[in-house]
């Protein structure tokens, strides 16, 4: 059976055109707006998003961002752990490309407003997370990273009114060019106003970041719009898709019951990485001697071992001990973890924390080029609905806000230098007024 071209919609009952569509609001889709907003050679930047701007992964992210931004850290020693991460699957002249660029990257993001933690001293604080041997995670609001980061980026944008923001809008399908690529999208505006219901948005690139496909999976720590669309119009256009198989299970989720479902609480690689612990119900500390970094160690390494032993003891979980940190630490470093654990009935200050993997990323997707450019002539991915060849196997912790970072940035800068040419739709047979008064390059309708 083969695989249809376009999802059963109405036909656009408006039509609009922007020089590039950029399909996300998260720190990939953002960036990327703001990046080509700042280009001479691009004159209109539409960014749609299926439910506010502030919705997606991104505002869920704990942890933090990784680069080498501290004393003795070096992009060469981020690449290392990175490829050890991925299992050997990593393109390594993908990750030598995000590990270089990465450091300004989040300088600039810094510049842009985003308000990262910082020790009495006044330098960046830094921790450390699995697979990672140095200090290179940067975050915000203890374990707020990704809400801050997010936050900078909503208002950068909102105050950039050159860029067309549409919310409540799920993209459809792109819209083939007559003679190959991309010649747009068409949407589904769910609101009142001048655009609402199904329409069409003509363009010379759509850049690709709607994220991942986390609600695939019964229990997985992704948003509720998490669900692969972006994956699935790719695929639908013909765009070349790789490394679907590689879905990385986060090892410390919380445990909320055997029927437990949907988005499910992170507890961050983070809290391990400030001397946290694994223990099974007898408590024996079952990482050591697994891995040479212990309870730090890749997060495919901890999630399997956390599985194995499950298997051998019937437990249905294991458990996290962070009650070392005492209430100020907690209060101080995680308070978004704290705040979480203590509403579903658990006090990590006192008590041990539940935990067990469930699906968090998907390191394959939207095969791209070092420039975001997938197979499709016009179609540009980054984030995690893209598959740049960072991750390898595994993606390594914190790396995936710095992929969206770096890889975004890479779009705009390579889209800056030319926009493809505009491309006119076909006219579909059977369908009058379809295609009918096209509008051409520049013209809105």
């Amino acid at each position: 059976m083969s695989l249809p071209q376009r999802l059963a919609a109405p036909p656009p009952g408006w039509t609009t055109y922007a020089d590039v569509v950029v399909i996300g609001s998260g720190i990939a889709g953002l960036t990327a707006a703001l990046q080509l907003r700042a280009s001479p050679s691009v004159g209109s930047v539409m960014v749609v998003t299926k439910d506010l701007l502030s919705a997606g992964s991104t505002q869920w992210a704990q942890g933090g961002i990784a680069a080498a931004l501290g004393p003795g850290d070096t992009p060469d020693q981020h690449l290392h752990d990175t490829l050890v991460a991925g299992a050997g699957v990593c393109d390594e002249e993908a990750v030598r490309v995000l590990v270089t660029e990465g450091p300004d990257a989040v300088r600039e993001l810094i510049s842009l407003g985003t308000v990262f933690d910082h020790t009495e001293a006044g330098e960046l604080s830094l921790t450390r997370e699995g697979g990672h041997h140095r200090d290179r995670i940067a975050h915000a609001g203890g374990d707020a990273t990704g809400a801050e980061i997010q936050r900078a980026l909503v208002a950068a944008v909102r105050a950039a009114p050159d860029i067309d923001v549409t919310e409540h809008a799920l993209v459809l399908d792109l819209v083939p060019g007559a003679d190959g690529g991309v010649a747009g999208v068409t949407l589904h505006v769910m609101g009142e106003g001048q655009r609402d219901g199904v329409g069409a948005v003509l363009c010379r690139a759509v850049v690709l970041a709607s994220g991942g496909l986390g609600q695939v999976f019964s229990a997985t720590t992704n948003p509720p719009v998490s669900t692969g669309d972006g994956m699935a119009l790719a695929l639908r256009a013909g765009a070349v898709l790789r490394d679907l198989e590689f879905v990385q299970f986060h090892p410390t989720v919380m445990w909320l019951g055997a029927g437990s479902t949907g988005q499910q609480p992170l507890i961050s690689e983070a809290v391990r990485g400030e001397g946290a612990f694994l223990v099974d119900d007898a408590g024996e500390r079952f990482m050591l001697g697994q891995h040479e970094l212990a309870d730090l160690a890749p997060r495919d390494v901890v999630a399997k071992a956390i599985m194995r032993r499950m298997r051998e003891t019937g437990a249905e979980h294991v458990w996290l001990d962070a009650r070392g940190f005492g209430a100020e630490k907690w209060e101080r470093r995680f308070p978004t973890i704290l705040a979480t654990c203590r509403s579903h009935g658990v006090d990590p200050v006192t008590e041990l924390i539940p935990v067990g993997p469930a699906c968090h990323y998907a390191s394959g997707g939207v095969a791209t080029d070092l420039h975001g450019q997938s197979s499709v002539a016009g179609l540009f991915a980054c984030g995690e609905v893209a598959c740049s060849g960072v991750h390898g196997a595994n993606r390594l912790a914190s790396n995936s806000l710095l992929e969206g970072l770096v890889f975004s940035r890479r779009i705009a800068a390579h889209l800056a230098t030319g926009l493809p040419p505009g491309r006119n739709p076909p006219r579909t047979r059977g369908r009058p007024g379809w295609w009918a008064g096209t509008c051409a390059a520049g013209s809105s309708t």
